[in-house]
């Protein structure tokens, strides 16, 4: 155990140091804890949904809220809240991560923000194209002529009835209407390209102002006026850079920069992610730093939320549109909210179930102290008292069940969600929500979810409790 814990403290310790410290990643984790008050306001919105539009169909047949006066209004202002939330996640995580790297440059950080956001809007589609198909035919050609007249392009198409074999002749119009920011560019989809844009349009505008090639006022002039014209230069410079490659990439390509990202980078992370192996090793590496009394949680954060979290994203949206069903079919069965659900229940390493093993065969006074100060929060996983406390840092005892019980419950939350025995996560809920509430809100009101959580916290019981009563025998020792 020894030399297992000094191999630890040579190769794992000083990586988890360095990755806690690079301001960059920290930038990054920060940006995502940024945006989670109008994140967890739009998860709220699609929440209370699921309650009042879709749980009671499970149980009641012909439901519908939306013939129910109350609940009727209470969708509709959800749905606006949606709106202003989940629907543009992407555009408010490059406000929040341009304004934290700037931050991290000691620059001026509400501009940052609004480079990164700069960089973001000027590469999405702003055309909204659609195609009718017209029969030929009097009316249809004075259709078809008129949207000629404004750009659109025809295409003359046959349609064969297939039971009767007669044919209808169409011109099939395909029109851009110009000035209609895509949806679909601006929520969960846009994180990946506001990363790579954000970091590259906010370092060089940072860069710039450290160097002070900034236009300077006079003393006279107030303050919010004098930053505001010292970022005038650098954030020029920064968005050019960023049109520039956006024009010659798009020339190159044929396709915008962020459809790409997402084609080549988002797609295949996000596939990856879903494999049990990936899942595994990053719960292994949350453990590990904890252990070492490095915050695990934070320290992955930048994988945690910019892949799972995008995932968990998608599914929320999936539910708004479809409910759990479209979730299934188009969603992500393991996502941020997963590790929540059946790993972390009581915070890090499950250990809630811990603190309840120590008040009942802990015969230690300083574990049984420990434990009762430490049940009131960690019902609300936090676990602060009982890591540092106990302390579950450093402590070799604690070594083998602390990252044993993660994984084995990991595995019976990933093969119970992957093999549809309970619903995926597709809410956002609140990380200080109670154990088996948290889990039964985030699949969207499944019954079947805190019976596995329940399932998950009785095993890592099992695996805690001969660890605990082994801790008595050292006291005695």
């Amino acid at each position: 155990m020894n030399a297992l814990t000094t191999w630890l403290e040579r190769y794992i310790l000083p990586v988890a140091g360095k990755i806690g410290n690079q301001k960059h990643l920290v930038a990054l984790r920060d940006a995502f804890i940024g945006t989670m008050p109008v994140t967890m306001a739009g998860s709220m919105a699609v929440l209370i949904n699921a309650i009042i539009r879709d749980l009671p169909t499970q149980f009641i047949d012909g439901y519908d809220a939306n013939t129910i006066p109350v609940f009727r209004e209470i969708i509709g202002i959800n749905g606006y809240v949606w709106n202003g939330t989940l629907a543009i996640a992407g555009l408010m995580f490059a406000f929040s991560l341009g304004y934290n790297i700037a931050r991290a440059y000691g620059v001026n950080d509400l501009a940052g923000g609004l480079v990164s956001v700069g960089a973001l809007i000027q590469g999405i589609a702003f055309s909204a194209p659609a195609s009718v198909q017209v029969p030929q035919g009097e009316l249809g050609t004075k259709a078809v002529d008129a949207l000629k007249a404004v750009g659109a392009a025809v295409d003359t198409v046959e349609v064969k009835d297939a039971a009767t074999g007669a044919v209808t002749v169409f011109d099939q119009v395909t029109n851009s209407a110009w000035g209609w920011l895509k949806l679909d560019h601006l929520n969960g989809n846009a994180f990946f390209t506001a990363m790579i844009l954000g970091f590259v349009s906010v370092v060089i505008f940072s860069k710039l102002m450290n160097k002070n090639i900034t236009i300077k006022m006079p003393e006279q002039v107030p303050p919010a006026v004098s930053k505001a014209f010292a970022a005038i230069i650098p954030a020029l410079v920064a968005l050019y850079v960023v049109g520039i490659f956006n024009y010659f990439f798009t020339k190159g390509t044929g396709m915008l920069f962020i459809d790409w990202v997402q084609k080549t980078i988002a797609e295949p992370l996000l596939g990856l992610s879903q494999g049990f192996g990936a899942v595994i090793l990053v719960t292994i590496f949350i453990q590990l730093f904890w252990f070492f009394g490095i915050h695990g949680m934070n320290v992955l954060a930048p994988v945690l939320e910019g892949i799972w979290g995008v995932a968990q994203i998608k599914n929320v949206n999936l539910f708004n549109e479809g409910g759990v069903e479209l979730v299934k079919a188009e969603g992500y069965k393991w996502v941020r909210g997963s590790f929540d659900a059946y790993t972390m229940f009581g915070g890090s390493g499950g250990t809630i179930v811990l603190i309840i093993a120590i008040l009942m065969f802990s015969k230690r006074a300083d574990y049984k102290t420990i434990g009762k100060l430490s049940l009131g929060p960690g019902i609300f996983n936090i676990n602060e008292p009982v890591m540092f406390g106990l302390p579950i840092v450093l402590n070799p005892i604690m070594f083998v069940p602390f990252l044993l019980a993660p994984l084995v419950t990991t595995a019976i939350g990933y093969f119970a969600t992957t093999m549809d025995l309970v619903n995926p996560v597709s809410q956002q809920v609140v990380w200080v929500t109670p154990p088996l509430l948290l889990s039964f809100l985030a699949t969207g009101a499944d019954w079947r979810a805190p019976i596995v959580t329940l399932i998950c916290m009785i095993v890592s019981f099992i695996i805690y409790a001969p660890f605990v009563i082994a801790a008595n025998k050292m006291e005695e020792q």
